[in-house]
């Protein structure tokens, strides 16, 4: 028996047992592109036997505890997401053979499998979870197994075959001990929930709704309840059902107002109703997400930041593009107030300029204009003053200046041509015939 020191990212010095020549056969892959993971090896035998002396009877033990060390190792490194050791490490627990126990190998095949999915190497994951699964087909890890695979697959894009292996999940929990009954049936949940966000991913949206509804009667966590309430709307809104969209969401919003889909869920009512024709519900939806309470979006400032300013700015343009110029101008002030970074305000003021011009206010388009100007000009817009979009703002505010410029004394001129003239036009003279 031999053995070497390894060394794991610079930082761990461990034992490691060198892998023999005699090897146990790889597992088949079902599928054929698929690598396979490594190996089991078989313990080194010397041409003769000698009598067992005291070192070698403390082998077994010492070896033991190194392949256990490594699978700590493993660990540790996979949470510091340090691939590359993690791989390492769990490759020589693989690479002892016969001298790892049954459950060292399992937790070596599963560490391994886990490191390639941490490390978007999915094609092994998926490998490697395969062959769990055909070395262990009684395991009781089985179930944690097939949504792990389920999830590599759905990520690879094999949408069928993902939505399989979460069935699996519901099988393999059928034919599980009562023991630990509560944590299957999570997981039978949990594999229910992977189903109809598959059927989402891959645009099935009258699968994904029915499932996701079904979600909503079962017995989960209200986070979970509320996450379902907002997938089934949203499947209805992708596919087209946008009365049934807004009605949902409503609801949603009643029973989850502060949810953590709660932004979203004001967009795309706000969106539904745009499209249903009804304007001014749309308005209101949308006023009230950019005018909700600050207190209410502490709790995740980025998130409704994030869908305040997308929906505002998506239906104040559409507004704008229509004609419907004093809508759109409520919205981009509202946008304004929101505050945020120079490059995201600058084109809102540009807007609102826009806008004042088409409701034929001059004078405040030329003072939006100037502010705009004027906040590029100040010391504390150096960082923002040579970015492409304060470039083209400049570029567009100086010429909508010198066209107001030009304008109004041009239309000052035009209306002095226009005026009709004050003093009567001759009489004609009667004819007598």
């Amino acid at each position: 028996m031999k053995s070497f020191l390894l060394i794991l990212g610079g930082l761990v010095s461990v034992p490691a047992i060198y892998a023999s020549t005699e090897t146990h056969a790889a597992a088949p892959v079902p599928h054929a592109e698929v690598e396979s993971a490594p190996t089991h090896a078989a313990p080194e035998h010397g041409p003769e036997k000698s009598a067992p002396s005291e070192a070698h009877a403390t082998t077994p033990a010492a070896t033991s505890e190194e392949i256990a060390s490594l699978l700590r190792i493993g660990e540790a490194k996979s949470q510091q997401q340090d691939w590359a050791s993690a791989e390492l490490a769990y490759g020589q627990v693989l690479a002892a053979g016969r001298l790892a126990t049954n459950a060292q190998v399992r937790a070596g095949l599963l560490g391994l499998a886990r490191v390639y999915r941490g490390d978007r190497r999915l094609t092994k994951a998926t490998a490697v979870y395969e062959r769990y699964i055909k070395e262990y087909p009684d395991d009781e890890q089985l179930p944690v197994v097939y949504l792990e695979l389920g999830r590599c697959l759905r990520a690879l894009g094999a949408h069928r075959l993902a939505i399989a292996r979460f069935y699996s999940v519901l099988n393999s929990t059928l034919k599980l001990p009562e023991e630990g009954s509560d944590n299957y049936r999570q997981l039978a949940r949990t594999a229910q929930f992977e189903i109809a966000e598959t059927y989402f991913q891959s645009g099935d949206y009258e699968q994904s709704y029915r499932f996701f509804s079904r979600l909503r009667l079962l017995d989960l966590a209200p986070a979970d309840r509320a996450r379902a309430a907002f997938k089934s709307a949203y499947s209805l809104n992708l596919k087209g059902d946008f009365e049934k969209t807004v009605t949902q969401l409503r609801a949603y919003l009643s029973l989850y107002p502060e949810g953590e889909d709660a932004p979203e869920s004001r967009y795309l009512l706000s969106v539904s109703l745009r499209r249903l024709g009804r304007n001014q519900e749309s308005l209101a939806a949308t006023m009230d997400l950019l005018k909700i309470e600050k207190s209410r979006t502490d709790a995740n400032p980025k998130t409704w930041s994030y869908w305040q300013r997308k929906t505002g700015n998506q239906l104040a343009n559409e507004f704008y593009e229509q004609g419907e110029i004093t809508t759109a101008l409520a919205i981009y002030q509202c946008l304004r107030e929101l505050g945020g970074p120079p490059d995201w305000l600058l084109p809102v003021q540009y807007q609102i300029g826009l806008c004042q011009e088409r409701l034929h206010q001059p004078e405040l388009a030329r003072a939006t204009y100037q502010s705009i100007l004027d906040s590029l000009r100040l010391p504390s817009a150096d960082s923002t003053r040579n970015s492409a979009v304060s470039t083209d703002i400049t570029t567009m505010v100086t010429w909508r200046i010198q066209h107001l410029d030009w304008l109004e004394p041009t239309e000052k001129r035009l209306m002095l041509f226009s005026t009709p003239s004050t003093s009567s036009p001759p009489a004609v003279a009667s004819t007598t015939p």
